[in-house]
């Protein structure tokens, strides 16, 4: 079983300084059928203009990941960590007993466009922590490479799920595909650019959920920016 979630039919908020586009339900926009799917809750497709952003809020009990496609994302938080991301870069930050961050488009003349995507932990009241990364210059076989892991392996950020985040960059008439342990879910989001999914198109901001996933499986029709989530069973 799947389900297609295609990127004209997600939530919209329009704040002037912020286009946002919400792939399940979130702040004003309220969906029962789409609430995330398995750990997945969130994700939002933020252009944020030049100079403005998120002021300072709280989050708890929450694994926050930020992941730019273009511009400079500006960070910053109670825990003492500041910073600005480029595209290439990604920052993990696990909200855990409870956070106070800001995120704002570093630029004075540019825009910003991330996407900022949200997972549920394994466990509430976990010490909140802050990471982030440069993408690694070697692609494996498959072209995706994994961002985000329990056990940080091959240099992934460690996120406080059984789930585990790839992502990649290709050009038309690339294939990738990515093995699961068997009775695991799958959530492909096009970030950029399309796919061929099993026969189904997939353009930017669109996504597909599978159950029971062994092998994510997808073709590259056009220059693209795809991310895998390996998720725990539906």
């Amino acid at each position: 079983m799947f389900d297609i979630r295609r990127a004209d039919e997600r939530g919209r908020a329009e704040h002037g300084w912020l286009s946002s586009h919400h792939t399940f339900s979130f702040g004003g926009y309220f969906d029962p059928q789409h609430m995330g799917f398995s750990v997945l809750r969130v994700i939002n497709d933020d252009r944020v203009a030049p100079g403005r952003g998120f002021g300072a809020h709280s989050h708890r009990d929450m694994e926050i990941l930020s992941y730019v496609l273009e511009g400079e994302l500006a960070h910053k938080d109670s825990m003492g960590n500041g910073s600005v991301l480029r595209p290439g870069q990604i920052q993990l930050m696990s909200a855990g007993r409870g956070v106070t961050h800001s995120e704002f488009n570093h630029s004075q003349d540019e825009p910003l466009h991330f996407l900022q995507i949200w997972i549920v932990p394994d466990r509430e009241g976990q010490p909140s922590d802050y990471q982030e990364t440069p993408f690694s210059a070697e692609l494996p076989p498959n072209g995706l490479r994994l961002i985000v892991s329990p056990d940080g392996d091959a240099g992934s950020l460690r996120i406080k799920q059984d789930t585990r985040i790839h992502a990649g960059r290709f050009v038309p008439g690339d294939k990738a595909e990515l093995r699961l342990n068997p009775g695991r879910s799958a959530w492909i989001h096009v970030a950029r650019g399309s796919i061929d999914w099993r026969g189904t198109a997939l353009s930017a901001g669109d996504g597909v959920g599978s159950r029971d996933e062994t092998e994510p499986v997808f073709s590259v029709t056009s220059a693209s920016e795809v991310l895998v989530f390996d998720l725990p069973k539906v």
